[in-house]
């Protein structure tokens, strides 16, 4: 009978649990309720824990203070995803339980898991029932009762993990996303591999990593300037507010349309704010000087600013020497969309999306490398907001983080920018604008489903869009014409599409002719995004 643990159990547990876990990342993967090509808990909870075996690696003792600490420093640091960070705050609570103790028994233990539960809780604003936080928590409380009259670690294990289980099978009737798949919560079946992968150490036969490539963290790095200035087709970013009471932002936006490309218009009460890429600058402010005046302008050369930058040594490791008042980050997941970021100004972008979270650790390199009083972060991504957050607690930097869910969000976000504004002005500005404009992605099935009254066969062409499927069929077109069509209402003004690495130019253009003829009152405006795996990236304002 094993009836306490000590640190050096205490690291096989959680080197075998995480071994378990890496070799079983494409399971966890699968079990995305979108039938996506790059569902991604399983890989976002796997890279997490690699961090803090990375941290645990260093530690040359069995103290279990200093194992914990190790095991919670690593998983913050590297925490991908908002399974990534759960697991992380789990680990972190676990850790802060078992400091200062020589060995363990399964009631503290327990009393570990309970804490780990209690601080991914409230790590997590708007707590889901049906996720990996109802495994965790579930499972902990049962561990409390089971510990009291269980001291051999081997069954208490056993009977946790299999209250772990009958948790996670009950998540798809909490969640109807779940049901509609048929699958249970991705996050909560990572959890219940640590665990088993836990109860193989305990019995003297831990887990070992079967593919070595998968222990290994990935890098991500910035995307390095590789644009030819004469690819630049507009050369001045031009932006301005407007004051007027003869027009609103509509009526602008019309009328800025004739004058270049990457038009993004938002207004509130007779004060417009204008951002348009031209050759013209001056007859853009001119047409605005008609109807009010001009409260601010800004023109820069975005060819000389390119090839300043490609003159640079294009190191983003080193700060500005000169403090500014704003910076700015975001994620991008393509070469075109990331040239677009620096377009609007953006100092650091970071290479990730839907198919690479950026890690905690990822975020913080990157608020290093600028040296401004106030930085803004951009997620563009629900499953890198946690993340995003969590580098901004740990940062002494004044960090706001504006929770955008897709490119589209960000961009337009960032035209609701105000350098003469003061932070919390321009925070809320850039919130309210989130709710301007609709979004949807276009990609492949990986498997077969029916979501939202929508049957999937594998291999499909599909479309989501507010977090719902909303068509299913095998042509790239059709489907993205289908997912425009729900879209666009009454309001809309503009169609902006972002064509993947898999799409070609010519493609893309057949695309926007044809919907320019459906849309014939709408303006549709196209962008090389670069990004893989979806076809289409679509906002609609």
């Amino acid at each position: 009978m094993i009836q306490y643990i000590d640190g050096k159990n205490l690291r096989d547990l959680f080197v075998s649990g995480a071994n378990n876990l890496q070799n079983h990342k494409d399971l966890v993967d699968k079990l995305n309720v979108f039938p996506v090509p790059d569902g991604d808990t399983g890989t976002n909870m796997s890279l997490t824990i690699s961090y803090a075996m990375k941290e645990l690696s260093k530690v040359d003792n069995e103290e279990i203070t200093n194992i914990g600490k190790a095991l919670s420093r690593g998983s913050l640091m590297g925490a991908r995803g908002n399974s990534g960070v759960i697991l992380s705050q789990i680990i972190r609570g676990i850790a802060k339980s078992v400091e200062g103790k020589d060995k363990l028994s399964t009631a503290d233990f327990a009393e570990a898991l309970k804490c780990g539960s209690d601080t991914a809780y409230k790590a997590v604003i708007k707590p889901i029932e049906g996720t990996i936080l109802t495994v965790i928590r579930e499972s902990s409380e049962a561990a409390i009762k089971i510990a009291k009259s269980e001291e051999d670690f081997i069954t208490f294990l056993e009977l946790v993990i299999k209250e772990a289980n009958d948790s996670l099978n009950r998540t798809p009737e909490l969640l109807k996303a779940l049901k509609e798949a048929g699958v249970v919560d991705s996050g909560g079946k990572g959890l219940v591999i640590v665990y088993e992968g836990m109860l193989e150490a305990l019995k003297g036969s831990p887990i070992e990593i079967k593919d070595s490539n998968l222990s290994e963290v990935k890098e991500i790095k910035a995307p390095q300037g590789n644009i030819a200035t004469e690819d630049i087709k507009f050369q001045y970013c031009t932006e301005f507010i407007l004051e007027s009471d003869k027009v609103d932002d509509l009526q602008i936006r019309d009328k800025m349309l004739k004058y270049g490309d990457s038009l993004a218009v938002v207004g509130d009460e007779g004060v417009i704010k204008v951002h348009v890429h031209t050759n013209d600058p001056g007859l853009a402010l001119q047409e605005a000087l008609a109807y009010g005046q001009l409260l601010t302008i800004k023109i820069e050369n975005m060819k000389l600013q390119h090839e300043n930058t490609l003159i640079e040594s294009g190191d983003e490791s080193a700060p500005t020497t000169e403090e500014k008042e704003y910076g700015f980050i975001a994620t991008s997941m393509g070469d075109g969309l990331a040239k677009i970021f620096k377009d609007f100004g953006v100092d650091h972008i970071i290479e990730g999306g839907q198919t690479m979270n950026p890690s905690t650790e990822d975020f913080m390199n990157a608020i290093e490398t600028i040296n401004a009083r106030n930085i803004f972060i951009f997620p563009n991504n629900s499953n890198i907001i946690m993340a995003a957050n969590q580098a901004k607690e740990l940062s002494e930097k004044n960090i706001v983080v504006i929770p955008t869910k897709n490119t589209p969000q960000g961009f337009t976000a960032l035209v609701s920018f105000n350098g003469d504004a003061s932070v919390e002005e321009n925070e809320e500005a850039m919130m309210e604008s989130l709710s301007l404009v609709k979004s949807g992605q276009v990609t492949y099935a990986v498997r077969d489903t029916v979501m939202n009254d929508v049957e999937v066969k594998e291999g499909n062409i599909i479309a989501i869009a507010e977090g719902k499927l909303q068509a299913a069929g095998e042509g790239v077109n059709e489907i993205t014409t289908k997912l425009v069509e729900n879209l666009v209402d009454e309001d809309s003004a503009i169609i902006t599409l972002f064509y993947g690495e898999d799409v070609s130019e010519e493609e893309a253009n057949n695309l926007r002719d044809e919907l320019e003829e459906k849309f014939d009152d709408i303006d549709v405006e196209l962008y090389y995004g670069g990004q893989p795996l979806y076809y289409y990236l679509i906002s609609v304002e």
